[in-house]
């Protein structure tokens, strides 16, 4: 059987643990044959558990060595388009962790960068291989759902203590991470709405910085967009409440969709709304309607993609995320910062140079003094955190 010869780009959290989904035989297409890390005790880690593996502390070395066909970028959220540039220039294919950067020109030159590489690009957007997300898209995309209406998001059970924060000097700062809940935790959702939903064609959005923790980026964010079509929606998410909900609901004009609990709950109107409206002889009735539900085991999504991108190199697979769609959701969260920022309606494209001006800004008067302590995170427990939690 042919493999995909793979050097990985940090092996700290992430990195690490996609490590070890190869060794264990999750991704049967891959082999893992080097990485690159500038801490000794992860390139240590990575030896113990794969003895063959050849270890970097330059992960330019690593590109140039010959040994690698593909590479996965596990590096805190500025390098990712940088790493990806410089992969893509030496004619090897990628996948990124998410998000695909920090600002959406960054992410932008990425993505022509890789159009004129030629070589394949994915991201790890694990959520989508979410078979109840997967199942929401279909119904939307294909139409049965009627004319789009509206998407409400409520994702506050994305809870982290003030000791999480403490736990790299990195987490949670404009210059470490270049955001906070949208930039970190929120990625897989903003590229949900935008997967299933399509992209708005403006947004109004309030960011709230340190509203429940000690931090210099936001954890608590309203956003309300508009689309062309006349649909609107809204998502809100957190890391500060507790228990916190998960709902997702998108009406359309033949239905209704609502995600919770692990199920999705679909209503069909008999009628489409706007036909009944107009044709109805009573003011108080409502179409009659219909219940389907679905429900699905959810897989560990991070070893699927990472098949799925070598299948898709070695065998022309379609892949499940590509990479040039994490510029999506990130127009999303720069747009939304623009708007806090400037207290007003963010366009999609974003402003580019405005966006970096008040970033930079925010990076240069960054003094946020911190308690370093030790992440426990191990690999072992990487998929049970980013699986959806109901």
């Amino acid at each position: 059987m042919k493999k995909l010869r793979v050097g990985i780009i940090g092996v700290g959290n992430m990195g690490s643990g996609h490590l070890r989904s190869v060794v264990n035989g999750e991704c049967p297409s891959v082999e893992v044959t080097a990485v690159a890390d500038i801490n000794p005790e992860r390139l240590d880690y990575a030896k113990k558990i794969l003895p063959s593996i050849a270890v970097y502390t330059d992960a330019e070395d690593m590109l140039d060595c010959g040994m690698i066909d593909a590479v996965l970028i596990a590096v805190p959220h500025y390098d990712h388009p940088k790493y990806a540039i410089e992969c893509f220039d030496r004619g090897i294919h990628v996948m990124t962790e998410k998000p695909a950067g920090v600002y959406a020109r960054q992410v932008r030159e990425m993505n022509e960068a890789a159009d004129k590489a030629g070589v394949r690009f994915a991201i790890m957007f694990n959520q989508r291989t979410n078979p109840i997300y997967a199942k929401a898209r279909e119904i939307v995309q294909s139409g049965a759902l009627g004319q789009p209406k509206r998407l409400v998001w409520i994702v506050t059970n994305w809870y982290r203590t003030q000791a999480y924060y403490n736990s790299g000097s990195w987490r949670a700062t404009w210059n470490g991470e270049g955001g906070g809940v949208l930039l970190n935790q929120a990625p897989h959702n903003l590229d949900l709405w935008q997967w299933i939903f399509g992209m708005p064609k403006k947004i109004r959005a309030f960011c709230s910085v340190g509203k429940y923790h000690n931090i210099d980026v936001e954890d608590d964010v309203t956003i309300y967009g508009e689309y062309d079509n006349g649909a609107t929606a809204v998502f809100i998410s957190t890391t500060g409440e507790a228990p916190g909900t998960n709902r997702l609901e998108i009406s359309g004009d033949k239905g209704k969709l609502v995600l919770e609990d692990g199920k999705l709950k679909w209503w069909k109107l008999s009628v489409p709304e706007r036909e009944f409206c107009f044709t109805s002889k009573e003011g108080f009735c409502t179409p009659d309607t219909t219940y389907e539900e679905f429900t699905a085991e959810e897989p560990d999504g991070h070893p699927i993609l990472l098949e799925n991108f070598a299948k898709a190199i070695i065998d022309g697979e379609e892949l499940i995320a590509d990479g040039r769609e994490g510029l999506n959701s990130l127009s999303i969260s720069n747009a939304a910062y623009i708007s806090t920022w400037t207290d007003n309606w963010a366009q999609i494209p974003t402003d580019e140079e405005l966006f970096e001006k008040f970033l930079q800004e925010l990076c240069d008067k960054e003094k946020t003094a911190k308690n370093v302590s030790q992440s426990a995170d191990t690999p072992e427990t990487l998929s049970e955190r980013w699986k959806v939690r109901w």
